[in-house]
């Protein structure tokens, strides 16, 4: 079975309705007149709280990742996140 592969610049929006959490995907669109990208939605993901959490968790395990590796550096004029 072939697995689907989505792409996006990015998530446009991430909101709660109906007690789900959904994503909406975005790309940035080439503007013909040469001006700013942009936007359109593309996908959506909708998915309970729970899965929305472990989600969330994964990303962080690589954002950890990522900056024990170099790859990613901390911005130091970010606002601390509390955890």
């Amino acid at each position: 079975m072939a697995e689907k592969e989505i792409f996006a610049d990015g998530i446009g929006q991430i909101h709660f309705a109906g007690g789900m959490v959904r994503y909406d995907f975005m790309t940035l669109q080439p503007n013909p007149n040469g001006g700013d990208p942009t936007i359109q939605y593309k996908e959506r993901i909708i998915m309970p709280p729970q899965g929305f959490l472990n989600a969330f968790q994964s990303m962080q395990n690589l954002i950890d990742k990522l900056l024990d590796a170099g790859v990613l550096q901390k911005n130091p004029n970010a606002p601390e996140v509390k955890k």
